[in-house]
């Protein structure tokens, strides 16, 4: 199967059966976990029935996924996840960016390079025009990727946690990048 994407370091393809351990791995740990969960455990039978299937979803208006499996381009590490899904099944026109990398990827500017890989391919394959992404307010490693990939401070709100984890009193935060912001980007860069 062809790679969904290609960066200097990174690979972006689509997940398989055989990729069950490496997630089982990265939701059972807790820093991983802590802004999604409280850093609670993940069984294998609900990485297998719920997880997994998410993960392998394919949107009609792309005929392709919108979860990708991430690995070091020349060791084949799994690094862990990203999302470049679409909101509505049907349309293309916004997206959610959403990754979720294991510690040893921390710091190593993966994330922001595969979120800018992912959001150059939807803006100029994908007939994207709005990319969005959500983090809890106290998340600011999530935050600063967000910022580092051209995405703006758009509002803070208050999500509906079924369970309260720490710092989810401070809310949610949502940042985003129209088509025009990113192609304004883009001629500043170039001029």
């Amino acid at each position: 199967m062809p790679h969904f994407l290609e960066t200097e370091r990174l690979v972006l393809r689509a997940f398989t059966t055989a990729d069950i351990d490496h997630l089982l791995a990265l939701d059972n740990d807790p820093e991983v976990m802590r802004f999604i969960n409280g850093g609670r455990p993940t069984s294998r039978k609900a990485i297998e029935t719920r997880t997994l299937p998410r993960l392998l979803h394919d949107y009609p208006c792309w005929q392709t996924r919108g979860y990708w499996a991430a690995q070091e381009k020349h060791t084949g590490t799994f690094l862990g996840w990203f999302e470049f899904r679409p909101l509505e099944e049907n349309s293309p026109a916004v997206v959610e960016l959403g990754y979720r990398l294991n510690q040893a990827a921390w710091g190593c500017g993966y994330a922001t390079e595969g979120s800018r890989a992912l959001i150059h391919k939807g803006f100029m394959d994908l007939e994207v025009e709005r990319v969005t992404a959500d983090t809890m307010a106290v998340n600011t490693r999530s935050r600063r990727v967000m910022e580092k990939s051209g995405l703006s401070f758009v509002r803070n709100f208050k999500g509906d946690w079924p369970e309260q984890i720490e710092g989810s009193e401070h809310g949610e935060v949502e940042y985003a990048l129209t088509r025009t912001e990113w192609e304004q980007l883009q001629q500043r860069s170039t001029d």
